[in-house]
């Protein structure tokens, strides 16, 4: 009879590390996969951003400042940096429709209208992918640092990952646009 219920406690104690182990793998895998959609949607807006620069070029000759820091950022944005400059890059592509702003003709432009609307979708993309990681996140970080399962996640190695935010106060301000 003490054998029996010595067996039992060992096979729940089994279950339990087996599906408190199998389930921070899901987390994990979840976070994983919301770090990639986030990923390939800064992708897609990077790609677009030649194109919206070339467009304004064409009618902005004078504004290299501008021109010339967008396409600096997008160049040197690696896929492991460019959650840390995304967000410099949105506060450049602003600066790009600001000076828009100044040209009558290039904001009735026929392709810098859909660059711009494709711009803008992808950036309500990026937020929800954003929000969606951070979610992804923060359950799994609930999961490695709640009793009983930080246990099992220090056993396993799970370690909490980071949160996408913002890191200065300046990007955390309201932009300012005045035309």
């Amino acid at each position: 009879m003490v054998l029996f219920v010595i067996l039992g406690v060992i096979a729940a104690v089994l279950i339990a590390l087996l599906t408190g182990y199998n389930g921070l793998v899901r987390l994990r895998n979840k976070v994983n996969e919301a770090f990639a959609t986030m990923d390939v949607l800064l992708k897609k807006r990077f790609d677009l951003i030649p194109s919206l620069v070339e467009v304004v070029k064409g009618y902005a000759r004078h504004e290299s400042d501008v021109l010339q820091e967008v396409t600096r950022l997008r160049s040197t944005a690696s896929r492991g940096a460019q959650l840390k400059g995304e967000v410099k890059i949105s506060d450049a592509l602003k600066g790009l429709f600001v000076v828009a702003e100044a040209y009558p003709d290039l904001k009735a432009n026929g392709n810098f209208l859909k660059l711009q609307d494709q711009l803008v979708r992808m950036e309500d993309e990026i937020s929800l992918s954003r929000r969606y990681y951070n979610g992804s996140v923060r359950e799994y970080n609930n999961r490695c640092q709640l009793f009983p399962m930080n246990l099992i996640a220090s056993l396993f190695g799970f370690k909490p990952m980071p949160m996408f935010s913002v890191d200065s106060d300046d990007e955390r301000r309201a932009v300012n646009v005045n035309i």
